[in-house]
């Protein structure tokens, strides 16, 4: 099928180049000439785990194409996807300035043939409609100034180019976008047009039959046909959950600190029980990231505007916040006074496996240490391999983990990069002033640290 996949961050990118990987032929279309001229090289402009390869595949195959304009990208698709940005505001709700621009343009190109309009954007519920709205404008807009140009007749319902609007929420984790692609836990399509679902259906044939899985042995991936509103808030409602989870178990880690339990084994314990799953129970310094602050924030901001106060939503929050300075907490009950210290973080980017460092926990421990008197060293392999210090400020970034250990009174783990479960602690511990390692995600080895003469404190152990 043609495809068109308008904007090429996390989502459209991997979204694009996967679709072209198994067959489709993608034209992924963005308005940064530079971010486009680097893709055309065969470069991703993101990190993320075996997406480059799937790029450089499909773009030898002939499938994958990289532009910017958009009048030609509408052209070719029998299916549009909107991928672009819908950044959190002040007030909590999602900016939807890009995504409306977006539609706009389309319904300026769209002419002639049905062609499908998919909300890949995670946007506010009801979007839909509005979408559909706006391309409607844009549509009446072109026909005026081909009219004023002498070059038409005025836009009437029978001669709009038809379409449909289709919501398919993205359930893509940073990191593991490519796998979570092809081995999907379900693919919802939220729409009223059984055409349009018909070929959404088609469209995802082959990751549905599981031909691209790492278990080809798996059943069909189970496809939830549902009217736009609901596709809309299984996104919000998915993540908000998953924060709220992890919420919970963080402050089940904050009450074990005090009662002498350990979190990890509680967490175990039960994450056994078949109704609560074992997933989004680690304990730590609390999530961040593109996708949870601004879905949870969003589904809040949404609710109040209908009347009704998340209590829930708003303690998951309200914990998270908390959960982000419980390494500064730690820090001080071991060192006292932080004024004077130097403190080294593992880590910056929000999880392992990205570049992201969106609302990341790291920024927050940078500010409050700062402000506390200390100076703050890092380092994250992602951010040492590509140079990246786009809001790093009150940090010195080191080149490796030696360096970073170097003259420390203490350690922060603020990111879960399997690399760090296997470095040299022994040599970083002789370089530093106190051997200190607080462990922010539970994930090191807490006997080895000791026996290599860290003193070691985690969340909720």
């Amino acid at each position: 099928m043609r495809v068109c996949v308008i904007g090429t961050g996390y989502v459209g990118l991997v979204t694009g180049a996967c679709l072209a990987h198994i067959g489709h032929h993608v034209i992924c279309v963005d308005n940064n000439e530079e971010k486009v001229k680097l893709m055309k090289a065969g470069q991703s402009p993101i990190f993320e785990p075996g997406l480059s390869e799937i790029m450089t595949g499909a773009m030898q195959a002939g499938t994958l194409e990289f532009t910017t304009d958009i009048g030609g990208g509408v052209a070719h698709g029998e299916i549009l996807f909107i991928a672009v940005g819908t950044p959190p505001l002040p007030t909590g709700e999602s900016d939807t300035r890009y995504v409306e621009a977006v539609a706009r343009s389309i319904g300026a190109h769209l002419d002639g043939g049905y062609k499908v309009i998919v909300n890949k954007s995670t946007v506010p519920i009801g979007s839909g409609d509005w979408v559909r709205m706006i391309v409607l404008d844009g549509i009446v807009e072109r026909q005026k100034v081909l009219v004023g140009a002498g070059g038409g007749e005025v836009t009437t319902l029978e001669s709009v180019p038809a379409f449909d609007v289709v919501s398919n929420p993205e359930f893509l984790r940073e990191g593991c976008a490519v796998y979570d692609t092809f081995n999907p836990d379900r693919i919802v399509l939220g729409g009223s047009s059984s055409k349009a679902i018909a070929m959404m259906q088609e469209l995802y044939a082959p990751i549905i039959e599981r031909q691209y899985a790492e278990d080809k042995s798996l059943p069909p991936v189970p496809v939830l046909a549902t009217d736009i509103s609901s596709a809309e808030m299984i996104k919000y409602a998915a993540n908000a959950f998953l924060a709220t989870k992890i919420s919970f178990i963080n402050e089940v880690a904050n009450i074990c600190d005090r009662v002498g339990a350990d979190v990890t084994q509680v967490a175990k314990g039960i994450g056994l029980d078949s109704r609560i799953g074992n997933k989004f129970l680690q304990a730590g310094i609390g999530w961040g990231g593109s996708c949870f602050p601004k879905d949870v924030s969003a589904l809040i901001h949404t609710a109040d505007d209908y009347g009704y106060d998340t209590h829930l939503l708003k303690a998951a929050v309200s914990v998270n916040q908390r959960q982000r300075l419980i390494a500064v907490e730690k820090l001080q009950q071991v060192l006292k006074i932080l004024k004077g210290k130097t403190v080294g973080l593992l880590g910056l980017t929000f999880k392992p496996d990205t570049d992201d460092m969106r609302d990341a926990p790291a920024l927050n421990l940078i500010e409050h240490l700062n402000r506390l008197g200390a100076k703050v060293k890092a380092y994250d392999p992602i951010v040492a391999q590509s140079g990246m210090r786009h809001g790093l400020t009150g940090v010195l970034v080191e080149t490796d983990p030696e360096r970073l250990a170097d003259g420390c009174d203490a350690l922060v783990l603020v990111t879960d990069w399997q690399q760090f479960r296997n470095l040299d602690y022994n040599k970083m511990a002789s370089l530093m002033t106190n051997p200190v390692m607080i462990d922010g995600r539970n994930y090191l080895d807490r006997e080895a640290l000791q026996q290599a003469g860290f003193y070691y404190v985690g969340v909720g152990r």
